[in-house]
């Protein structure tokens, strides 16, 4: 399986610039935050940098690509999510015979009334669980590709348009597993992130299987007390408090050059394109915002890159042949290149 880097959000060690006055909208959004992750940690033991991954996906107004082998709480994950937002939630279950009209809706005819009626399909929601998306074949998953694009759906030549916010949450089996189609280039390109789920430490699978197995007569009834804590509106919110985070233009152009570096390299067959640029930005904000800064440093842009750019790349065959997987790859490259002095 795919080597899992992913480390907490932790306070930065490098020169920080003169700190911008922190307004109120920022320390409420700072709080909610730190609240949230907080009651997702609590829940979802021993993944702390996965938890902190979503967050900032949700910051970023993004969509999340989760991956790991069955029973690491890939699933979970997004419910813990849902149960925190006060907006609609819906789940599709990827499988084989799946069509792009039970994804997206049809135009179907009453007799009744003799007229055409919509019927919407569960991507008209906030945050949608595109559960197992790679137990579907291509034509199936192609029917996400407006939606996560342009966030509408076009049936019967009219664009009917999604909710705000909305967000794509799709969990996928590692392409080894049995009965796996690989998602097209151009949908992994459309997630802002992947996130690796991998196995907890011993002490964190303890504490898990303790609070699960003690007064629950199954797994799932020991997650489903939680209120709501965000409104759509709030989420809006804090997706505009992470957008007028202040970033240098050095930092900006640093993001680019990462990218850059990956499209320079004979050890990638692919390279990742503009859009990483954007989304490793966007990211990096929300990073910072985490950390409890309302600007960017070097290092939120570091911070971010495997997350953003994993799923963006393609190995080489030498590099495959040689064992290497795309995260130690990437970290190579981005060592490679300098960091900005702030």
């Amino acid at each position: 399986m795919t080597e899992n880097n992913e480390t907490d959000i932790q306070e930065t060690s490098a020169p920080q610039p003169t700190q911008p006055q922190h307004s109120s909208a920022f320390i409420e959004a700072q709080t909610v935050v730190a609240k949230l992750r907080e009651r997702i940690n609590s829940e979802l033991v021993g993944q702390k940098g996965v938890v902190d991954q979503i967050v900032i996906a949700l910051l970023s107004n993004g969509h999340v690509l989760v991956e790991g082998v069955p029973g690491l709480g890939k699933t979970l994950l997004v419910r813990l999510l849902a149960n925190c937002f006060d907006g609609e939630f819906k789940r599709i279950q990827f499988t084989p015979d799946l069509m792009p009209a039970d994804i997206t809706g049809h135009v179907l005819y009453d007799m009744n009334e003799s007229k055409f009626r919509l019927r919407k399909g569960p991507v008209f929601t906030n945050i949608l669980l595109a559960d197992e998306i790679n137990r579907a074949p291509a034509k199936t998953q192609a029917a996400l590709l407006e939606v996560m694009q342009e966030r509408q759906v076009t049936l019967e030549g009219n664009a009917k348009e999604l909710p705000t916010p909305f967000m794509v949450m799709a969990t996928q089996n590692p392409i080894e597993q049995e009965g796996t189609y690989p998602l097209p280039e151009a949908q992994l390109d459309r997630f802002l992130i992947k996130v690796i789920i991998d196995y907890p430490s011993h002490a964190d699978e303890v504490k898990l299987a303790q609070f699960v197995t003690t007064g629950f007569v199954d797994d799932q009834d020991a997650f489903k007390d939680a209120q709501p804590m965000l409104t759509p509106a709030q989420v809006f919110s804090l997706q505009k408090v992470v957008a007028n985070t202040v970033v240098d233009d050095q930092v900006v152009e640093y993001a680019v050059r990462l990218v850059r570096a990956t499209r320079e390299t004979t050890s990638l067959m692919r390279g990742a394109g503009t859009r990483a640029c954007i989304g490793l930005i966007r990211c990096a904000r929300a990073h910072a915002l985490l950390r409890g800064a309302n600007f960017v440093l070097p290092d939120d842009v570091k911070q971010m890159a495997l997350p953003v750019l994993r799923h963006r790349v393609a190995l080489s065959a030498e590099m495959e042949i040689d064992g290497f997987s795309v995260d130690q790859v990437l970290t190579k490259i981005l060592d490679g290149v300098d960091a900005p002095r702030l």
